[in-house]
């Protein structure tokens, strides 16, 4: 196991306690351990049928997520008032956000087991949200096959503490202040992570191989012709009717990707694990990843909140995710943490969010097993139980 120098403060040598919110609490099971189960195991113990791929009923939850947004944008359009603007933008905006999910399917080849089906829906669908389809889809990948490794994962990555100190006060306030995280996707397309370098954008950036250049330069493309034609229709339609309709759910859209996204790599109610070298594995890594219940979110966003599952099995269709967890949990054991349920919309999740981004700063420069640590200098929300010490 790691040496003592690699475990957050909070645990005091040990990854058997885990301090939440000033209060130390024992785990029956130690969370970084290596697992005793084999990712075979979790594969077998998978119906077959969850394997397999459907391109009619992929194609079927576009043409609903399609008929959903049009029906949207035209029933604002025609009422044109500002007690239905702000429910449009939610609504909107989260559907775009469900199309966002589709095409993520067409990146991981299970939207179909056709390349080209994948390749074209992955650039209608994502094109149409303004990200470039290959140039996520690769960095994507490489998420994937380095979840929970500091060094090589490429979404939401813990900052080594050298990096997070070099960092200047305003960097900081945009990366850890509610809400300024939640709008971070845009820029991280053009620029990535602190501490990485290249872009989406750039076929000669270091996320490419010199192969996959002309795919990104062709995503690179059908993104620019989407936001030339953004600006077209402001041109003639005006800046604010195309703002209304369609800049204001994208911003609502960006938002739901960060969040989701981040939650399900941070925020639960205990401390995870974060990886170097020898420690991890593709196994333990994905066992890092939280589930979370979204209410009457699951369906709308094709129940991406299964994410353990997908997170280890991504090429399965997401509309198996379900029956595939249910059949697992007996095989992942303690290592799959049961989603808090959520009412018909998933408040909740704010506090969790508001809770990691105030404590979730930053790892230490060494060991192979690490925790987040805090910055006490980063102002926090005030917790329950801050709260309570101060009225006593």
């Amino acid at each position: 196991m790691s040496p003592p120098n690699s475990m957050s403060p909070a645990t005091n040598g040990s990854t058997n306690g885990v301090a939440i919110n000033g209060a130390k609490k024992l785990l029956d099971f130690d969370p970084s351990a290596a697992p005793p189960s084999q990712i075979a195991d979790i594969r077998a113990a998978i119906p077959p049928h969850c394997w397999v791929k459907n391109p009619w009923k992929s194609l079927s939850y576009v043409l609903r997520d399609l008929l959903v947004i049009l029906s949207f944008a035209v029933a604002a359009t025609k009422l044109d008032s500002w007690t239905v603007w702000p429910l449009y933008w939610i609504a909107q905006g989260t559907m775009f956000w469900a199309v966002f999910v589709l095409g993520h399917d067409c990146g991981h080849g299970s939207f179909s087991d056709s390349w080209l089906l994948n390749n074209v829906m992955g650039h209608i669908l994502h094109s149409s949200i303004l990200v470039p389809y290959h140039g996520w889809r690769i960095s994507h990948k490489t998420h994937h096959q380095n979840h929970g490794n500091v060094e090589k994962d490429e979404s939401w990555v813990p900052l080594p503490e050298k990096v997070y100190k070099s960092l200047d006060t305003g960097t900081k306030f945009m990366r850890f202040t509610i809400p300024l995280p939640m709008f971070a996707y845009p820029i991280y397309l053009w620029r990535r992570s602190p501490g990485k370098k290249g872009s989406h954008f750039n076929p000669y950036s270091d996320l490419f191989a010199p192969n996959e250049r002309t795919s990104v330069m062709i995503s690179t493309l059908c993104w620019t012709a989407m936001a030339l034609l953004l600006c077209y229709s402001s041109f003639i339609y005006g800046f604010l009717p195309v703002f209304k309709i369609y800049g204001v759910p994208y911003l609502i859209f960006v938002a739901w990707l960060d969040m989701v996204t981040y939650l399900h790599h941070h925020g639960y109610e205990q401390k995870l694990p974060w990886y170097r070298g020898k420690e991890w594995s593709y196994l333990r890594g994905g066992l890092t990843t939280v589930d979370r219940d979204y209410g009457v979110i699951n369906n709308i966003h094709h129940d991406i909140g299964t994410h353990v599952i997908h997170h280890l099995f991504p090429q399965m269709p997401h509309y198996h995710l379900v029956e595939a967890t249910q059949a697992a949990k007996h095989v992942l054991g303690k290592y799959y943490r049961e989603p808090k349920k959520s009412g018909p919309f998933p408040f909740h999740l704010f506090g969790y969010l508001v809770r990691s981004l105030g404590e979730d700063h930053y790892v230490s420069d060494t060991g192979d097993v690490v925790f987040y640590q805090s910055d006490p200098h980063i102002p926090k929300f005030p917790t329950s139980a801050t709260t309570k010490s101060k009225s006593s």
